[in-house]
């Protein structure tokens, strides 16, 4: 089926190809890709637009002696495959199976391990400067894209490899889309020229007074070399000015274009810039012409283009935050909405239509988000700025500094909290209770159900307080009817009894909790259930209550115990004299792989199967 493809199991192996046969291995390697995506989602568009770039690497460079780091690391699938995991690409982002990103567990062409953006620069710099002080003559590319350049730690890197004068090759992939559409100024910098209305003027005007298709041809041929002139001259003042070398812009999907660049600058020392232009999504139609749907698509038809999406009417956390974010600016017009490039991912874009003088995509920077968040509140806006958990994670001392400390009053919404499935451990929301429980002026919550979202988020705003964190998972909710649920401001730091029981107590937060009350009420009258939706502050006049009561008490959460939940309870019944006996369910002190979500949480005992079990005994 792939002639080509089939032969290759080595980066060895494509060493002897000629351009036309790397021009077929491309398409080949394409074609693998969107055949396997459409069974075993992944994702797609970002590794269809870098095939060439990885061809071209592996062809010129030998690896693993010479190094590669990916940013983010879902452009490697083509990587993956031709280093000899070509059948094993088949397994991705399934239990037992490969990494949707690169891991160095997993192989020797994986020089580091990505799934957050914009480290890249500053591994391969480290990565170079060992190899230095070793005396080892290695190669080291980094190669760049999906937006991540704007992360400030791409620019750290930068500053730094560009000083210290090292052996570095960055390439730059330069697609004009992340997840959403690229923003800010540096992505405007690097388009200033082709996307200028002078240049766009006098391009109309040249081909309406020629009407000849040579004399086109000739012209066409001439301009695109001043424009590739010009943008040097403006995109590339910006690296030559941090001490690079600049070279392009090249077409990053011509294989023969990207190959000869590359052969040609090689061998020249010092740190130096690569810009070449992709298309993402490039040779899948529906991808090309929507790449924001098709970053990560879920199944779908090879053939067709279409979809295959899941059938169920349950409404996902994502649609119940954008929605109720919606009908609280309509209440409210100092309702702002920030998002670190995640717009549609977290349900923000309903509100970026509707409200688009008060919407922020401030592009992949966690740390500005949180303190341009922070600014706002300041300014007497009203912020609600969403960002995944494990995004989150390099905004905390944004969050001490800039809001805690001043108590400000900003929402932070964190979409894909606890097991996130196939991601894996790169993007498990699991240490955000464990992080910033201990910061004072900061309250945590965990809605059990989409109606309890909705009554967060309105308690939020109704509320004096500093960081008000809401922490929800990824995917469809519990199925209740929350249009239907009026507006009700939540007593802060209260808990819920959903069920009295009398012999074990089940102190949960968040939507494990429906599922502990399905198993209680299916074990009979001695299970209780208690819904902690706040977990700071959290409620220790339920606690004492439970305490009294019960002689068990298991905690659950879909967050790491080692600080969690778990951790708020045991420091407060620890000092009791004749406490309970006390255990938690939730995320191990151990990064959990990539597998389906229920896989995941079975594998942590958050299933009802081992939840019956691990209750049973008490009984």
């Amino acid at each position: 089926m792939y002639p080509l493809l089939d032969k290759i199991n080595s980066p060895a192996d494509i060493k002897g190809l000629g351009i036309e046969e790397l021009k077929q291995l491309c398409s080949e390697l394409r074609q693998y890709i969107i055949e396997v995506c459409s069974e075993n989602p992944g994702h797609l568009g970002s590794s269809l637009g870098a095939v060439e770039l990885i061809v071209a690497y592996h062809y010129v460079f030998d690896a693993p002696q010479d190094k590669i780091v990916f940013d983010v690391g879902h452009q490697a699938y083509a990587h993956k495959i031709l280093t000899g995991r070509r059948e094993a690409f088949r397994t991705l982002r399934k239990a037992g199976g490969i990494s949707g990103f690169p891991r160095r567990d997993e192989s020797p062409y994986d020089n580091f391990g990505t799934g957050h953006s914009s480290t890249s620069i500053s591994a391969a710099l480290g990565l170079a400067e060992a190899a230095r002080i070793d005396g080892r003559k290695e190669k080291v590319v980094a190669l760049i894209g999906d937006g991540a350049l704007t992360g400030g730690l791409a620019f750290e890197g930068l500053n730094n490899a560009g000083a210290a004068k090292s052996d570095i090759l960055i390439i730059l992939n330069d697609n004009n889309i992340s997840i959403d559409r690229n923003l800010g100024g540096l992505h405007n910098y690097l388009l200033r020229v082709t996307t200028s209305q002078p240049y766009n003027a006098f391009k109309d005007k040249v081909w309406n007074v020629l009407g000849e298709r040579g004399i086109r041809h000739v012209i066409q041929r001439w301009w695109r070399s001043l424009k590739s002139w010009l943008v040097k001259r403006t995109g590339g003042d910006l690296f030559e000015a941090l001490g690079f070398r600049y070279f392009g812009p090249v077409d990053g999907n011509d294989i023969a274009a990207v190959v000869n660049a590359l052969q040609r600058i090689k061998n020249i020392p010092g740190p130096r810039v690569l810009h070449a232009h992709t298309v993402k999504g490039k040779g899948f139609a529906a991808s090309e012409a929507d790449p924001y749907t098709w970053h990560a698509p879920g199944k779908f038809d090879p053939e067709t283009g279409e979809r295959i999406k899941k059938d169920t009417d349950i409404d996902r956390y994502q649609d119940v935050f954008g929605e109720v974010l919606c009908e609280l600016a309509e209440m409210d017009p100092k309702v702002v909405g920030i998002t670190p490039a995640m717009a549609s991912g977290c349900g923000m874009h309903h509100f970026a239509e509707r409200f688009p003088e008060r919407f922020f995509d401030v592009g992949i920077e966690e740390e500005h988000a949180v303190t341009f968040s922070a600014g706002l509140a300041a300014g007497g806006m009203k912020p609600f700025c969403n960002i995944y958990s494990s995004f989150a994670q390099r905004a905390f001392d944004q969050i001490v500094h800039d809001i805690a400390l001043q108590r400000l009053n900003v929402t932070l919404c964190f979409d894909r909290a606890g097991l996130v499935g196939e991601d894996g451990a790169t993007h498990h929301g699991a240490f955000d209770i464990s992080a910033l429980r201990p910061i004072p002026n900061t309250i945590i919550t965990s809605p059990k159900d989409e109606t309890e979202l909705k009554q967060l988020m309105y308690t939020a705003l109704n509320t004096d307080h500093g960081p008000f964190i809401i922490r929800y998972p990824r995917g469809c909710g519990e199925g209740v009817d929350w249009r239907g649920a009026s507006y009700e401001i939540l007593p802060m730091g209260k808990a819920e009894e959903m069920k009295e029981g009398s012999a074990v107590a089940l102190v949960c937060t968040g939507p494990v909790t429906s599922m502990a009350l399905r198993v209680a009420e299916n074990l009979g009258p001695k299970v209780g259930v208690y819904n902690f939706r706040f977990i700071k502050p959290i409620d220790t006049g339920m606690l004492d209550r439970i305490a009294g009561k019960y002689k068990h008490i298991i905690t659950l959460e879909d967050g790491s115990l080692t600080g969690g939940l778990y951790g708020a309870v045991a420091e407060h019944i620890a000092s009791m004299a004749g406490a309970p006996s006390l255990e938690g369910i939730g995320i191990p002190d151990e990064f959990i792989r990539h597998a389906s979500a229920p896989e995941q949480r079975a594998m942590c005992g958050l299933d009802e199967a081992s939840l019956k079990e691990r209750i049973s005994k008490f009984l």
